[in-house]
């Protein structure tokens, strides 16, 4: 099981920024769904780790949050409330998140087995292309993410397909499918043990 506990940064001098997490993935696959465990700090509950990947890695490269990762078991049954839980995967992701405000890239991976430490490289390394895009960059990488062409991309965009792909590749935007599935692949390697 995996465990996501994030906490605003900078919350005393920004606006309360746990609403658009809790709306933002309402209908993310979560065991349990992220919830305020207090102030500004929310945490969820995955099974699947392409899931966690996917919504950690974008949070984390905003740089509005830090993200801890736990991998681990979880005491069940799991009560309604996901600030409820218990188990080491509980306990990891407050150990992760309380490392990740102390680390540049603003997320850490902790658990049991040797695996975990593969999955931080990958979840830093993979936070670090993310964080470096442009805003042109995070433009075109969210339009390929809905799934539609490059051509139809640069048209929206208005801009050339050339200028399309010259966006995309310093985006690192052919990087980040394969980095986020190795990262997955590392955190399940990492549950499974």
């Amino acid at each position: 099981m995996y465990v996501l506990t994030v906490d605003q940064r900078g919350s005393r001098t920004d606006r309360d920024r746990v609403p658009d997490i809790i709306d933002r993935y309402a209908t993310a696959h979560t065991v349990r769904p992220f919830d305020r465990t207090a102030g500004d700090e929310v945490q969820a509950v995955f099974d699947a780790a392409d899931e966690i990947t996917a919504i950690a890695v974008d949070l984390a490269a905003t740089d509005n949050w830090s993200v801890g990762i736990g991998v681990g078991t979880v005491d069940l049954p799991l009560p309604a409330a996901t600030r409820a839980g218990r188990g080491r995967a509980f306990e990891a992701a407050r150990e992760a998140v309380e490392a990740a405000k102390r680390d540049r890239r603003r997320i850490r991976v902790v658990g049991s087995s040797d695996w975990t430490v593969h999955a931080q490289t990958a979840a830093g390394l993979l936070v670090d292309v993310l964080a470096n895009r442009s805003e042109a960059g995070r433009e075109a990488v969210a339009l390929m993410r809905t799934g539609i062409t490059q051509a139809t991309a640069a048209d929206r965009l208005g801009i050339t397909p050339q200028a399309m792909s010259s966006r995309l590749a310093a985006a690192g935007w052919d990087l980040q499918i394969p980095a986020e599935a190795l990262l997955a692949r590392l955190l399940t390697e990492a549950d499974a043990r």
